[in-house]
């Protein structure tokens, strides 16, 4: 297992020092779901939501999110991102929304973060959107499916 590297020699928290590191393509992906009532799943599946298009908005918050992860997360490093793209998956079965998230940047360290923390504000605004008709929502299944770039190379989840 690799030590934490977001803490020194003296256990203190830092933020870690990119500076050396090659510049590479890197991206990464993230997934979660959001579960609700059959109504609530309906309303947005059919846009008859009185605030609007849900998943319109929660994808321009996901796209947000993601660029605003440095000022959310104490140590990220503050990244020119390439490319973020948002995609929801409805499926009426479960009554669930599934959210997935690619984020790149060429730069000197990845992008897991802003992908997981789009997923996350996406989902969010999914809840925020449609709590006045359903409070017991679950967002769960958050995490990261995939990395590519930088030292470590490419990492994909089992």
């Amino acid at each position: 297992m690799s030590e934490l590297t977001h803490f020194n020699q003296s256990g203190e928290a830092h933020m870690v020092d990119v500076g050396e590191k090659a510049v590479t393509n890197r991206v990464a992906v993230a997934t979660g779901t959001i579960t609700m009532l059959p109504a609530t799943f309906e309303l947005i599946e059919q846009g008859g939501h009185k605030k609007g298009d849900v998943l319109g908005i929660a994808r321009i918050a996901g796209i947000m999110a993601a660029k605003k992860t440095a000022d959310l997360i104490p140590l990220c490093h503050p990244l020119a991102l390439t490319k973020v793209s948002v995609e929801f998956e409805l499926v009426k079965a479960e009554s669930a929304i599934h959210c997935q998230v690619q984020v790149g940047t060429s730069g000197q360290t990845g992008v897991e973060m802003e992908a997981l923390t789009s997923v996350q504000v996406a989902l969010l605004t999914i809840y925020d959107m449609c709590k006045a008709v359903d409070r017991g929502m679950v967002m769960n299944h958050i995490r990261l499916l995939e990395k590519q770039g930088g030292k470590s190379g490419h990492w994909k989840a089992e």
